[in-house]
């Protein structure tokens, strides 16, 4: 009976030490949440487009920018709420970023090869890093601490819901996708694991591998992903918005 009830005692121990491990890591992105600003840098490995780093700000009063490479192309965007500005060849054009937009503002091309539209579907249910940890929290099994690190493995679905969508500040949970149908993606044999680094009570890292195979259209690609996010200038981060791209914004 003793040695049941020590078994049982160690257990609980050990759930409420992993429990607050999660906690810890959810009060370190909060904080970083809370601060007046900062800035970050995305990188890739093993990405269906070997992507060039992707750099981002953000305010406490919802003010954002980003830049990302596709190729030789290189897009910059301001956004705030339901309002964006993405710097084109033909100057700055605004984006509708509302949960029932259609596309992205003006602009040639139409379709995919519209960039507007692109961006506007990509940024439309963004979250800033300190959102995106929070939600990788309630995508892990449990957290452990070594170090300033805190280590964890993904749940299935939460492996699946980041190899759906991208897993670089888009979209939440899983789910249908954009608009399903031929669109729809499926997701199998998905796994993942998550690092986060915190200092000073403060998120400052955070490294998420996820592997598995997407189909989509009766096409089946094999991904093995690590996406690092690296956050920095707390506090001191500055944008400074352009008059023209400012018009845009409304």
């Amino acid at each position: 009976m003793k040695a049941l009830l020590l078994c049982s005692t160690t257990l609980l121990a050990a759930a409420s030490l992993l429990a607050a491990d999660k906690d810890d890591v959810s009060s370190a992105a909060q904080k970083l949440s809370d601060a007046d600003s900062y800035s970050w840098t995305i990188t890739t490995e093993g990405g269906q487009n070997n992507a060039a780093p992707s750099h981002g700000k953000t305010q406490k009063d919802g003010m954002s920018w980003m830049d990302m490479t596709r190729g030789d192309n290189t897009s910059e965007v301001y956004f705030k709420g339901t309002k964006g500005a993405l710097k084109t060849e033909d100057g700055w054009e605004a984006l509708d970023l509302g949960a029932n937009a259609g596309g992205g503002g003006g602009g040639g091309g139409g379709g995919g090869g519209n960039p507007g539209r692109f961006m506007a579907m990509r940024l439309r249910n963004f979250k800033a890093p300190a959102a995106q940890v929070q939600d990788l929290v309630s995508k892990t099994k449990d957290l452990t601490k070594s170090g300033d690190a805190y280590s964890g493995e993904l749940t299935e679905e939460g492996a699946k819901s980041l190899l759906q969508f991208g897993g670089r500040g888009r979209r939440g949970g899983g789910g249908g996708g954009n608009g399903g149908g031929a669109n729809a993606s499926t997701v199998s044999n998905a796994k993942g694991s998550v690092k986060i680094w915190v200092k000073d009570g403060v998120l400052t890292k955070f490294e998420v591998k996820v592997s598995g195979t997407v189909s989509r259209g009766g096409n089946d690609r094999d991904v093995d992903r690590t996406t690092t996010t690296e956050i920095k200038d707390i506090g001191s981060t500055k944008i400074t918005v352009p008059d023209e791209a400012k018009s845009k914004l409304g």
